[in-house]
């Protein structure tokens, strides 16, 4: 498989630092000057001297001072090796990757064992890297030039790791090769190469996305080798090769949940297992995915054969405007809304956002699948070349296809200039306007003003022909007839156009449309508001048609509507905001906690309205003023509850909303909660500080502070999360008695305040609870005191808490209290946690409270995220036992968050990087299913009863094709962060 594009050939030949056309725009910056002052200082003066001679080549310098300021892991490689970096800035960079992978190649065959193969091919891949950075970077190769260098790069690696595997099992008597140089001719072991990476268009820090097959009745096997455990075995060997960490990095991160139902089948598959599986159970995305695929190594012969077997699945006889929906299905999955209008620069997401690659990527393949079966010139990988074989047979304009072009090659360099400050397989910007100016900088632009310019143009051309796509009338059903949607399900008219617009069940649809519009639904009570659903059931139709399940929808707006009591302005802006319908069936039918929110709450509608919806999360600050101005006028406590109720649960809504809608993080959305949960509790804290006064005075020098632990301490909240508390204080011991009418005296007042806070929190109103308050981690639990003196916690913590009170202390953190009374319990808790422990004592105790929790809760249920074994649990404790034993000494290690904590210990030396990457890994996978179960399971999840639309938001969240894949990665990454639980703490 070769993809090399063409360079150009006239420069062939010309030394790549001679070739540099462009580099970052590098301001006024000492700092990355003087770093590279300090390097070249550092090196020999001969190798000094050949930098500085390469240097005096145009853009050469701003291009190192700008990889200097802007990418720590690019000036890393730069200073690993200065004979490897002037060997880059000497040669032609074409024929320099060619030698590079050639060379590798020989090398990696005449290895003395496997630990110089790995060393070998992450050397390459960290020299190839450096080398298509530099030319990405410089101007020297356009961007689709640098994504065929990186996908030749992933084949040779993939190719040249299964030729070695293979050698050593022909020199084992497990196979006889007819080539014995060539092991993989006639194996009948097959690799496809699927998605970016089968047409050539790898990005900077890819995962190589890999399906493998084999021929058990076409192999070279010995008589006594079964098949399957032997190709399942190389392909975990290569896989192993490929992706292990150690200390030269790693070559490619493997994906194999491309495979055929991944959940229940092992890493490589019979050939005709697999074609049996894709003419009775595949799937569209199954068949966009083929689009691309290729077979990259093993037997390509054996590769090639299955590909055209699998063809007609993928290609259909006839045009198959059907796929426009299922695609656009699988575009709604991966987290766009036709309801989102703005596109905001900061956070926004050039993968997957509105008017991202994907959605370039989608116009393509859509279009492939429609008419592909009949016009075998569609039938092409490359997305480039697709949009133009489109253009040239006049199924887009030329207009169009120039423009995506451009946006497409615009989009693709952003990314890679992305993920090259840290080698992170990332698409998201930065959520900072100095982030993303810093961003325009490396990318050689002035200012963030004239990047986020052309980044919004690009996204707004790409987002226009998207919508112009999967909005338009490929089947025709606005040419047909108005219908009359009352007339029942004995109208043939109707049931036909209903089946038109995509529905299942006509009949069903029918009847429960005429009980809308004449039955007795007492949101209807009113006459105006039912003339104005009458008029909205068209576009409601439409719009609930669109859903990713039209039928379920249908069911689950029905019930939504029994549920309401009150609906007229609901109803009214569902018919002014047409587009909202779509998001409001994705909630009704995944979140029905949601969908009981807006039914009892329907004012809950207007944050969807609003237009900051689908913007950036507001930050605390913002959130606080929100809070202020709802609260400001309540003519009562009462009314001041309910404001803060009404609050809480409107951001609850839109939050939760956002989620579902896959529009933000885990990690963002854990913030956000804790935001709003922070900011009420402050609010809550003060006014009851002030009430509580009024009725029995202030003690001399009190102080008071509340405590977040757990979730709310961590910023990781999810929709139905508890607040832990704890709440201290502090007074004037001379003076002890409350100077109010009704006075109290030193720790039963505190006692008492607490008790109104809890309140404050618990008590049902017209809205419900706010939070439930859990206290059980205060000093001495349940049997303690709701309130304790600061002194008292300090003694506490310091002589009588158990080593599990340390672990949860680690996620501490103030959330309302005075300057200086934060700044002593901060202090406070900073003393415990940085104290010397015993290791051996610490870890014995962790690992017997983990087993403890396993024995009174059990830990058998995959999806019991938290509790499985291998799950949140256990990244947890890992972090806490990692803070407890090495705080001492290293008290940077200290984080409530459990992910900076890791990545914390990561660069302390503490936690092996590769077992660092596994555990922050899981634990965002944990928090995006978690925030998803917690928005929509009340109790266990079990994934045989739960619904196709909550499994297909739980597979866009957990980033996988559908289910099945989803419960292969769970597996999967249970059993590898429990292996590191056990090889950490026991």
């Amino acid at each position: 498989m070769t993809t090399s594009a063409p360079g150009n050939a006239d420069k062939h030949g010309v030394a790549l630092a001679a070739r540099f056309a462009e580099a970052p725009h590098v301001a006024a910056s000492t700092t990355a000057e003087q770093r590279l002052r300090d390097w070249l200082t550092e090196l020999d003066p001969q190798a000094a001297a050949a930098i500085e001679a390469q240097l005096l080549h145009p853009f050469a310098r701003d291009i190192l001072t700008g990889i200097a300021e802007f990418s720590p892991y690019l000036f890393e490689l730069v200073r690993a090796d200065a004979a490897r970096f002037i060997r880059l800035l000497q040669r032609d960079p074409d024929t320099h990757l060619a030698s590079l992978i050639e060379h590798t190649r020989h090398a990696v065959f005449a290895a003395s064992d496997e630990a110089e193969v790995i060393r070998l091919l992450r050397r390459m891949k960290s020299e190839a890297a450096l080398l298509t950075a530099l030319c990405d970077i410089g101007g020297v190769w356009p961007v689709m030039r640098v994504t065929a260098a990186l996908t030749d790069l992933a084949v040779s690696s993939v190719q040249t790791a299964l030729q070695y595997l293979l050698r050593q099992e022909a020199a084992r008597g497990r196979i006889s090769p007819p080539n014995p140089d060539a092991p993989e001719e006639g194996s009948g072991l097959i690799v496809l190469a699927m998605g970016k990476m089968g047409a050539g268009e790898l990005n900077y820090s890819s995962d190589i996305d890999l399906i493998v097959f084999f021929d058990p009745d076409m192999t070279t096997l010995a008589d006594d080798i079964e098949p399957q455990p032997f190709f399942v075995r190389v392909t975990q060997g290569m896989s192993r090769l490929l992706q292990q960490r150690t200390y030269d990095g790693y070559v490619f991160r493997v994906d194999l949940r491309l495979r055929p139902d991944p959940s229940s089948t092992q890493v490589a598959i019979s050939r005709d297992a697999a074609l049996h599986y894709y003419e009775r159970e595949g799937r569209t995305w199954e068949r966009a995915a083929m689009i691309k695929a290729c077979a990259c190594a093993g037997d390509i012969k054996a590769g090639e054969a299955l590909l055209s077997e699998i063809s007609p699945f993928v290609w259909r006889k006839h045009l198959d405007f059907a796929a426009l929906a299922d695609v656009h299905d699988m575009k709604r999955q991966m987290q766009t809304y036709r309801g989102q209008t703005d596109v905001s620069v900061e956070g926004h997401n050039v993968k997957v956002g509105r008017g991202g690659i994907r959605e370039i990527e989608f116009f393509a393949q859509t279009q492939q699948l429609i008419a592909g079966g009949r016009h075998p010139a569609l039938r092409v990988r490359p997305t480039l070349v697709a949009l133009d074989v489109l253009a040239t047979s006049n199924w887009i304009t030329y207009q169009a296809r120039d423009e995506l072009t451009a946006a497409y090659e615009f989009l693709r360099r952003v990314e890679h200039r992305l993920q090259m400050i840290a080698d992170e397989q990332t698409h998201t910007l930065p959520d900072d306007k100095e982030a993303v100016e810093r961003l325009a900088w490396f990318f050689g632009y002035a200012s963030r003003e004239a990047f986020a310019r052309d980044l919004l143009r690009q996204l707004e051309i790409v987002q226009g022909h998207y919508e112009k796509l999967f909005e338009g009338d490929p089947t025709g059903t606005e040419k047909l007839p108005a219908v009359d949607y009352g007339a029942g399900p004995d109208d043939q008219r109707l049931l036909q156009h209903l089946t038109t617009l995509g529905f299942k069940k006509p009949a069903a649809l029918a009847q429960t449309v005429r009980d809308w519009m004449t039955g007795h639904y007492r949101v209807f009570r009113n006459k105006a508001t039912r003339n104005a659903f009458v008029e909205f059931v068209p576009a409601l139709i439409d719009g609930l048609a669109h859903a990713e399940d039209p039928d379920r929808a249908v069911v689950a707006f029905d019930q939504f509507l029994q549920a309401l009591q009150r609906g007229g302005r609901l109803i009214t802006l569902l018919s002014q905001n047409r587009d909202l319908v779509e998001l409001v069936a994705l909630v009704l039918g995944a979140a029905p906690r949601l969908g009981e929110m807006l039914a009892r709450q329907p004012q809950l509608m207007d944050g969807l309205i609003d237009p900051r919806f689908f913007g950036a999360m507001p930050d605390r600050q913002e959130l606080s003023a929100r809070l202020a101005t709802t609260v400001r006028d309540a003519d009562s406590y009462e009314e001041f509850l309910d404001r803060l109720r009404l609050f809480g649960q409107e951001s609850l809504f839109l939050i939760g909303t956002r989620i579902l809608s896959g529009t933000v993080s885990a990690q963002q959305a854990g913030t956000a909660f804790a935001d709003v949960a922070e900011g009420i509790v402050h609010t809550v804290h003060g006014l009851v500080a002030d009430r509580f006064a009024a009725q029995h005075g202030r003690i001399k020098g009190q102080e008071t502070a509340i405590i977040a632990m757990g979730r709310l301490g961590s910023r990781e909240m999810t929709a139905s999360s508890d607040l832990d508390l704890i709440l201290l204080y502090d007074f004037d011991a001379d003076d002890p008695d409350s100077d109010g009418e009704k006075s109290l005296q030193g720790a039963h007042y505190f006692a008492r305040f607490t008790q109104r806070l809890i309140s404050a929190f618990t008590t049902r109103t017209n809205y419900g609870v706010l939070y439930e308050i859990d206290m059980r981690l205060r000093p001495s639990g349940r049997a303690g005191p709701v309130a304790s003196h600061i002194q008292s916690f300090a003694d506490y913590q310091e002589h009588e808490a158990w080593t599990w009170e340390h672990m949860a202390l680690t996620r501490a953190r103030v959330v309302s209290a005075s300057p200086a009374f934060r700044d002593k319990i901060e202090g406070v808790i900073r003393q415990v946690l940085t104290r010397r422990r015993d290791r051996a004592i610490i870890a014995n105790d962790v690992a017997e409270m983990r087993r403890a929790i396993a024995l009174e809760k059990g830990e058998d249920d995959v999806w019991d995220l938290k509790l499985a074994a291998g799950g949140l649990v256990d990244i947890d404790f890992i972090a806490q036992y990692l803070q407890l034993v090495h705080a001492a000494d290293k008290p940077e290690i200290l984080s409530v968050s459990t992910l900076q904590v890791l990545e914390n210990a990561a660069k302390l030396g503490v936690l092996d990087t590769s077992e660092a990457e596994i555990l922050r890994s899981a634990a965002r996978l944990y928090h995006d299913l978690t925030q998803i179960l917690r928005l929509c399971v009340i109790g266990k999840f079990h994934p045989e009863t739960a619904g196709i639309d909550l499994q297909r938001v739980m597979a866009r969240a957990g980033d996988t094709p559908d289910f099945s894949a989803l419960e292969a990665r769970v597996r999967e990454t249970q059993a590898e962060v429990r292996r590191v639980f056990r090889a950490i703490v026991g």
